[in-house]
């Protein structure tokens, strides 16, 4: 259905429900009839205290409210309606025998969406009643479609963190621990812990870069692969040798599957250890990862970094993918740290950066707290040197404990 706005202009009338207030019975009338006429379902109201009891009894989608009231005025019901309803909820029209600006600044602040003047201009009424009915089915259906959109990201978010580890997978002489916190409702970070066999464990922190639903979903991919299911399709198991892949075999079939690719241009980073309980040994390798932290009692912390570039980020034949791995020796009380840059990156409100050198000082600081406690601290005291500024990336930490 559509109608003239006064100016030729053609509008569509979506029928609404409609409360006509005045205690003019021949305004009521003539109002609710014509707009009946055009679709409407139109109920009225004589006052301004039977107006507020109709509007708790139905579910209105305007309101055409008239200002010079006895008992409650219309800028009383206004405010009053407010109070439960904002104006994209429940649209309120003023209608008024006054035009000037005063009132209509006033009407305006207690929070009308629109006004019309009397004698009806019965075409312009018909305009703004449709415009308004038009706007509240639009903004419905936003919210329909945001809701849609929410419960999405939250099956998204479950599925992401079903990829986590659920529990210390139980080897003797070794503890882990873990804090992830994404910045949204997905996350570009994931991390794991990966029994591999009765002494090996891989342990592993990756950061897809940027946000969102594309770097999540690489994310979930990463994780998927990068799980010990059988010896026949994981990455991290050395089938030909039935031993665990080495931290450089795993990146550089990483490199393989995931290419550059100039359309998405998405790359991650990654941190990937192989914990020998036995031999209190870790084998690591970095695809441009930040270090991982070895803080030690009685020690400075020792930046663990091998050289790498992020996997996908340059054309293989500008940038090649050669990775080295390291071994490093553990002893009793010692602890690792996989993060990611979110947490050295974090800025307070003089955009200064947390910095590795202070995240080095503050793991070493800890060494006396138990393990479970520190990760939990640490977040903390990195949330407080950001102060107002909140986190801006996620933050994700793993991290591993020798027992004494």
């Amino acid at each position: 259905m559509a109608g003239g706005d006064g100016n030729g202009q053609k509008i569509d009338e979506q029928p609404g429900t409609l409360l006509v207030v005045d205690d003019n019975e021949m305004n009521r009338d003539l109002l609710s009839r014509r707009l009946a006429k055009r679709g409407h379902d139109v109920l009225m109201a004589e006052d301004g205290y039977r107006a507020l009891e109709m509007i708790e009894d139905h579910d209105f989608d305007l309101i055409l409210l008239d200002i010079m009231m006895p008992g409650l005025d219309g800028y009383e019901v206004l405010a009053k309606i407010r109070e439960q309803h904002g104006p994209g909820d429940l649209p309120v029209i003023m209608a008024t025998a006054k035009d000037e600006s005063r009132d209509i600044v006033r009407a305006f602040k207690l929070g009308a969406n629109d006004f019309v003047t009397k004698p009806f201009d019965f075409p312009v009424v018909r305009a703004r009643v449709a415009t308004q009915v038009a706007l509240k089915r639009s903004q419905q259906a936003l919210a329909k479609a945001l809701d849609r959109i929410q419960k999405n990201l939250d099956a998204a978010a479950r599925i992401q963190q079903s990829f986590l580890p659920t529990a210390d997978p139980g080897f003797a002489g070794v503890r882990f621990a873990w804090k992830y916190e994404p910045c949204d409702e997905l996350a570009g970070d994931t991390l794991n812990i990966i029994p591999l066999d009765d002494r090996h464990v891989g342990v592993y922190v990756l950061d897809v870069s940027g946000h969102g639903v594309a770097s999540s979903l690489l994310s979930v991919a990463l994780s998927r692969l990068m799980t010990r299911l059988t010896a026949s399709d994981s990455i991290l198991w050395n089938e030909a040798e039935d031993r665990p892949s080495t931290p450089t075999e795993v990146v550089d079939e990483l490199a393989q599957r995931f290419p550059y690719d100039i359309e998405t241009g998405q790359y991650f980073t990654l941190a990937y250890g192989v914990l020998d309980v036995e031999r209190r040994q870790l084998c690591y390798t970095s695809a441009g990862h930040v270090p991982i932290i070895l803080a030690r009692p009685g020690a400075d912390p020792v930046q663990l970094d091998s050289t790498g570039p992020p996997i996908a980020l340059v054309p293989s034949e500008i940038m090649p993918s050669e990775y080295t791995e390291s071994v490093v020796d553990l002893a009793p009380g010692d602890r690792l740290y996989l993060y990611s840059d979110g947490i050295p990156e974090a800025t307070n409100t003089d955009d200064e950066q947390f910095g590795e050198a202070r995240l080095g000082e503050l793991v070493t600081e800890l060494l006396s707290e138990d393990l479970d406690n520190t990760l939990g601290m640490l977040v903390d005291r990195v949330r407080a040197w950001c102060g107002e500024a909140a986190f801006d990336d996620d933050v994700t930490v793993l991290a591993v404990e020798v027992s004494r």
